[in-house]
Parts: C-alpha cells; structure tokens; sequence
C-alpha cells in the first residue's frame, strides 16, 4: 500500500501527492493542539466568533482566562462537534449519514438536542461501564481474581446503573454497604476487586474510587482513623466453585472507634456495620470530597484534564485550576440530587467544551484554564471498534486462562468488553489499562512509534481495509461517481467533507495509472486512518 507524508504538527494537513514518498515519521512527541491547517474552507475545524457565555461554567472559565489575558479558542465547526461528543459520550464514531443529516439540519438548538439524544444510545452505558470498569477493577484473573461469573454480574449491575442514571449517592452506598454472594449481589465485589481483604486495602480502594484520595499521602494516624471502618468486614467461601459471600462480622462484641476522614470521631455499637456509618458521612451534601471526586473526574473525561489534576489526587497542595468552577459543579450535583448526567450536560452544552482545539494563545496557563478543546488520542477500545466500524469488519477476543473457557463472538464491540483480563496485542499496544489499581493513569494514551507504525504498515489494518465489505459495497454503488465516492469515504473516516484542496489533490491520484481503482480507493482510506485527524479527539 502506498505511503503518505505527514508532519507531526499537523493532524490532517496532508496531500495524496505525496503517496509515492516514504513516510516521514516524527518522534517529537504528542501536540497539545493542532496547528492552525492551509484551508481553502477556513470552517472544517472552526467558527471564527466571539466568546459569548452559554452557562455559567462559560462565565467562571471565562473569569479566569480574563485575569491572565488569555483569548479563548473560537467555536468548533458543526463537524468537529458531532464527532467530538459522540467519541466523547458513546465512545462510538458517527456514521456518515448521521453527520450529513446533522450538517442539514437548520435548527439553532441543535447541539444541545444531539448531546440529550445520545443518553439514550446503548453505546453510552457501554462505554460509560467500560470508563467505570476500569475504575472498579472489574476482571477475573490475577491479582484480582473476581472470576468470570462475578464479572458479568459486577458488569451488569454498574451497566444498569449508568442506563438507568442511577443517582450518584446510591450508586455509592450500594458499592459500600451490600452484603452477600459476589454472584447474586453485584456490588459485593466491590471488596472482591482488591488486591488484599485487610483493612488498609479496603480504605485505600474507597478512598481512591469515591474521594478522588491516595491514602499514602495521609498520616498515619489519619489512614489508621479511616482503616476502622472496614474492619469487620468478613469473607466467606461457598459449595459454589469461585463464589464468595461480603458480609458485616459480628463476632465482636465490643464498641468500635473510628475517625471520619474529617477527623470527627465516631463510637460504632458492636452490632452496626461500620460501613454504613461511613457510607452515611460520605454522602452528605456537605461532604468535601464526595461530589468534588466524581464531578472533577467527569471534567476530566470530557475535557481531557480535571481541574485537580490528576483527577484521583485530591490534596491540599494540588489544587484546582479554577476553584470557583469546581464549587459551582459540586453545588449543582448535590441540587439535581447526584445526577450525573445533569453534570454531564452541563459541560456538554457550555461553550468552553465547544470551543475548537485551535489555541488562539501561547500562554503557558492556556491548557490549564481550558482555552481550547485539548487533543487527545482515542482509547485503545474506542480506536479499534472505530476501524471496524469503518471497514465493516470485527476482532475476536477470547482468554484461555479463566475457568470456564472464555469466547467472545466477533460482532461484540470492544467496549462492551466485561473482563478487563480478556485482551489482545492491540489493546496492549494502545494502551488499555489492566485494570490492577484503580488509578486513572493506568491507562496510557500517549502515542508511541510502534502504534504508528502498526497503523502503516501492519497486516492487520491492510486487511480490514482491502477485505471490507462496507468500503467494497461502497465503491460498487458509487462506480462512476468519484466525487461522491471521496465525500462518503471522508465523512465516514474523518465524519466531514474534503476541502476543494483535498478534493483537487485526490482527484489528481486517482487519475493516476498502474493501479485498479479498487486499490486506489483502498488506498484513500488507508491515508485517512493515518491521519492524526482520524486517531485523536480533537
């Protein structure tokens, strides 16, 4: 397949001229942002407007940048938005059709009925069980050991939740305080997903998942206050091969004295469970870590850092970029009643997560202070499903290791993938998490060599392509309309139109002798899956 010359600094800048000279690849590293593209059609990626607040969290955002004389990025095209909040919502690109039925449709409050439409897709409970899979170490093999049975309960249950927009406070008190088998009540393995049943594991777990908090950097008598809460949590074994029954111990008779992460001390009666004591302060509304956690980490999720960041290091010497934004996230979870969509709409909908990822200012704050959108490579999960997508074709998974024998059959999406322990060589390479720790950095999406170069050159990315039945039927019933043909395969990869630039340059190859037509096209779509445009969230 012929190559493509690109630069590191330019995520779709590109020209088919060029398929005759070999790649030139660049080690320099991930860009924050794009550089400003040569386009004949200055709106592919942008509107050139004015920052005029669209809520609150605009008018917050808005205040800083002010007081650091930072100019905020314009307003991202109709094209970078549809793309941008499906990948960032469902994990799932849009079709073509979607996008061109999107670009013709005149109403002005059309993004804001997109973002409320896709709470309903089945792929945004996939992909949000797959973000929460990660956080809950949901697998079955070493070092967590929740085995597969235990697995598809835990998946269901969170899966459920987030369809259903459980509310946040019970989603919590559910994972803390449910007793009973890990496979007939699915938040015990809550406890089963960590590596020790001793106390300490427990609260550091609890802590990390619900606080946002890594206890190693709290005093010990602090860590050892909190430690308590968990103590009389028991384990047993059934008949049952794998099955485990989370239960509160009674077999103390004495009162139990524990400290609130607050430092409020607590005298528990021998027969109440700690861990409804502590579920119980946790979600308060005046809780100082409970609401700030989970709304800094969907800010995370959908800007691509919290405002603490990292988002699950919550400390006094790391604090928020913006805390009056932070407050007013945190006020607006507990009013709506922990709902976690209203949060999700919030940001959805604000300007600030509209803007282009176009920095229009080199300060060194304008990342921090979210400026622009920032750039950010697909998840390994997101990225393949994205080339199946496209070519029309699946992956097999399977693990040989667990016990029954595990098969997933090909048509499963990779994000609705339960086990976290049922992987492959791409998923490895593109850095999915494996799911030990609960940390947020487990997962790596900084791009590396050997990524793109399995992109170029790898058989399998050739195969899904030159065996795709969706690009092949695509081609049949566009013979003879090469115009039509580059639209549909640009809308599809990249989800918008060639520029007449593009279209010119494409055009000219495909006019090109010594090749079929079937390769030519086959190798328009393989020079658009090289793009950075295509792998990153931008």
């Amino acid at each position: 397949m012929k190559s493509i010359q690109y630069s590191i600094n330019s995520i779709s800048r590109f020209s088919l001229r060029a398929l005759l000279i070999p790649v030139i690849i660049s080690i320099s590293g991930i860009p924050t942002a794009y550089s400003q593209p040569t386009r004949t059609a200055n709106d592919v990626y942008e509107i050139p407007s004015d920052f005029k607040p669209f809520n609150k969290i605009d008018v917050l955002i808005k205040n800083q940048l002010d007081k650091y004389d930072i100019k905020p990025a314009n307003l991202c095209s109709d094209e970078v938005f549809i793309r941008r909040v499906y990948l960032d919502l469902t994990g799932t690109l849009p079709t073509g059709r979607q996008v061109q039925e999107f670009l013709k449709d005149n109403n002005g409050n059309k993004r804001a009925r997109l973002i409320g439409s896709l709470f309903n897709r089945k792929e945004y409970a996939d992909y949000w069980a797959m973000k929460w899979g990660d956080i809950l170490r949901i697998k079955s093999e070493f070092p967590i050991n929740l085995w597969p049975n235990a697995v598809q309960a835990y998946h269901r249950w969170v899966y459920d939740a987030i369809k259903s927009n459980k509310s946040y406070d019970e989603f919590a008190r559910e994972l803390l305080t449910t007793s009973g088998s890990n496979f007939r009540e699915a938040p015990v393995n809550f406890y089963r997903a960590i590596q020790g049943k001793e106390p300490s594991a427990i609260a550091n777990a609890t802590a990390l998942t619900l606080m946002g908090v890594r206890l190693e950097n709290w005093p010990e008598e602090k860590r050892k206050g909190m430690e308590q809460f968990f103590t009389r949590v028991g384990f047993k074994g059934t008949a049952e091969w794998k099955e485990e029954i989370v239960y509160f111990d009674m077999s103390s008779t004495e009162p139990l004295q524990a400290v609130f992460p607050d430092g409020k001390s607590v005298t528990i009666a021998a027969d109440q469970d700690p861990r409804i004591v502590f579920a119980d302060w946790l979600i308060t509304k005046d809780n100082p870590w409970f609401a700030r956690n989970i709304v800094n980490r969907i800010w995370s999720w959908t800007m691509g850092r919290g405002i603490i960041n990292e988002s699950d290091d919550i400390r006094d010497d790391n604090p928020p970029s913006n805390p009056e934004l932070l407050q007013y996230l945190e006020a607006e979870f507990v009013r709506s009643g922990y709902d976690v969509q209203r949060i999700f709409k919030l940001i959805l909908n604000s300007r600030t997560y509209q803007q282009s990822s176009i920095p229009q200012s080199s300060h060194e704050k304008a990342e921090e202070l979210f400026a622009f959108y920032k750039v950010r490579q697909m998840e390994a999960e997101v990225l393949i499903d994205a080339l199946c997508m496209i070519t029309g074709t699946t992956e097999k998974y399977q693990s040989p290791i667990p016990e029954p024998f595990t098969f997933i059959p090909g048509e499963i999406r990779t994000i609705e993938l339960a086990d976290g322990s049922i992987t492959s060589s791409f998923l490895e390479m593109y850095g999915r998490p494996s799911r030990d720790s609960g940390l947020e950095s487990e997962r790596n999406n900084n791009p590396t060599d050997s990524q793109r170069m399995h992109m170029l050159n790898s058989s399998q990315i050739q195969d899904k392509i030159e065996k795709s039945w969706k690009l092949n039927a695509m081609a049949r019933n566009l013979k003879g309309k090469p115009a039509k043909l580059i639209d549909a395969l640009f809308l599809e990869i990249l989800s918008r139109k060639p520029t007449e630039e593009e279209l010119q340059a494409v055009t000219e190859y495909l006019r090109e002798k010594g090749m079929s037509n079937g390769q030519k096209y086959n190798d328009l779509a393989w020079a658009l899956i090289n793009t950075k445009e295509f792998r990153y969230k931008h």
